[in-house]
């Protein structure tokens, strides 16, 4: 059993990130599942992103001890967002549960956004005396203003559904959120002209995406090497 699963279906590619007895958390074999999945969904016309059991992913897997070098992991786990970004057919996360920290960032590095009425959302990295790293330091202020931004990214309080499509970080809230985005992916058309619109859009929006990916890394090696003391508790 693989970490993340892939089924395509009328044109249509499904990504299942698949670790539900740890709520799909992020793990380096999940990345690098996440990935190769990707990868390989790049010749249909839309994919939905979403979680198997009880979340869609509640972040960092705390349980798991990092090893090898500190800014090759970070950068593996940026390429998700960077793929997400450059698949040329629209992404739909169907966010059920938890999305939590590299939850949201995954969230937010797609097209479009559908939450369950149990959808959560937070990003506690600063709580936790670490950083985003998944271009929410730039998607997310361009989504929600600056200083809603800022008031999620250093507060970390969660955000239930409701208040996420009120403030932009979801298109809507439905009752069977799979089955919407199954329906959302089914109108997606299959023509060349679909990519030339999401390249139009993103063209401004990525602009500073690679800046904005880098920054991340660079604050994110500082708060590793930061004593306890100096940023609070991270468990």
């Amino acid at each position: 059993m693989t970490s993340v699963d892939l089924e395509i279906e009328d044109d249509i590619a499904h990504i299942w990130l698949n670790r539900p007895d740890r709520l799909n958390a992020v793990a380096p074999v999940l990345v690098d599942d996440l990935l190769t999945a990707l990868d390989r969904a790049t010749s249909t016309k839309a994919v939905v992103l979403g979680g198997r059991g009880r979340a869609f992913c509640a972040g960092h897997d705390l349980k798991e001890n990092p090893e090898g070098d500190s800014r090759a992991r970070i950068e593996r786990l940026q390429e998700v967002t960077r793929r997400l970004r450059n698949l040329p057919q629209p992404v739909i996360a169907a966010v059920h549960g938890y999305a939590i920290g590299a939850g949201a960032e995954f969230a937010l590095g797609c097209d479009l956004v559908l939450a369950a009425e149990d959808a959560i959302f937070a990003f506690p990295e600063a709580s936790l005396g670490l950083s985003v790293t998944g271009a929410a330091s730039r998607l997310l202020p361009l989504i929600v203003g600056p200083l809603k931004a800022k008031e999620l990214l250093l507060l970390g309080e969660r955000v239930d559904a409701r208040t996420a499509h009120r403030l932009g970080l979801v298109n809507a809230v439905v009752p069977d959120v799979h089955r919407t985005a199954r329906e959302w992916a089914s109108r997606v058309p299959a023509h060349p002209a679909t990519t030339l619109a999401k390249r139009a859009l993103d063209a401004g929006i990525d602009s500073a995406l690679e800046q904005a990916l880098e920054l991340e890394v660079s604050h994110a090696l500082i708060t590793e090497h930061l004593p306890e003391n100096a940023l609070g508790s991270r468990a």
